[in-house]
């Protein structure tokens, strides 16, 4: 997954004006520096795969659409708030820092969402061999793995309006949960929980392949899960 990537001013600008910012605002702009490595901007990531790839249950011109279009507008708009960012910053100008959080927030998430979703996607997936995910959704979920995909497909079903559905840890209690987000908020940002698996439910990801169809679509998305991507991100929660 790509990282945002701000320039060496706006790493200097936090350290000198952070005194000057309300507490969220500074910790917020921290986050975002904690995060970056130096130089550059955020990148539309390359897929794994062609967009082909993933027919039936996502047609190429869904693929090429979603990837190259939409994504890419969350990259291009996040590298311009990040600009608007560092200036803002660097001049100590609270109100602009504060006019700047929504669309940090919506393309931020759009960009962090869209990086999991990708990965959580494979034309060899559709299995959940035995292994710590496998027994960890058993221990969740009474009736296995099938309950976990009809709690996530219900809640997922159920947004109203774009958002996305989100099987999560939750690293207090060591459980896995279903969760939804509105819009592009990201998951951890928003609720805490680790995202291990995602399907986004923007109409976007789905119309031209199954019009206003969104639970066909939510029950087909299975045939196509990446479970060793989303089991490696439960380890990596687990020892974090």
């Amino acid at each position: 997954m790509n990282k945002l990537i701000v320039g060496p001013a706006f790493r200097t600008a936090v350290n000198l004006h952070s005194s000057k910012l309300p507490k969220e605002l500074a910790k917020s702009s921290a986050a975002f520096l904690s995060s970056a490595p130096s130089g550059g901007v955020v990148t539309l990531p390359d897929l794994p795969y062609d967009y082909a790839a993933l027919e039936p249950t996502i047609s190429a011109e869904t693929m090429e659409i979603h990837h190259s279009k939409h994504h890419q507008t969350y990259v291009t708009n996040l590298n311009a708030a990040l600009d608007k960012l560092d200036a803002a910053v660097s001049a100590g100008d609270v109100s602009s820092i504060i006019a700047l959080q929504g669309a940090l927030k919506f393309n931020g998430g759009g960009n962090i969402n869209h990086c999991l979703f990708w990965e959580n996607l494979s034309p060899g997936g559709g299995e959940l061999k035995d292994g710590p995910l496998k027994s960890l959704i058993n221990d969740c979920y009474n009736d296995g793995v099938e309950e976990m995909k009809e709690d996530l497909n219900a809640n997922t079903i159920a947004i109203q309006g774009s958002g996305w559905g989100w099987l999560g840890y939750n690293p207090i209690s060591g459980g896995i949960e279903s969760r939804t987000c509105a819009n592009q908020d990201p998951l951890q940002a928003t609720t805490g929980l680790v995202p291990l698996l995602g399907i986004d439910v923007w109409e976007h990801a789905y119309y031209v392949d199954y019009r206003n169809l969104r639970p066909k679509y939510v029950n087909a998305i299975w045939d196509i899960i990446n479970w060793d991507v989303v089991e490696k991100r439960l380890i990596a929660a687990q020892s974090s």
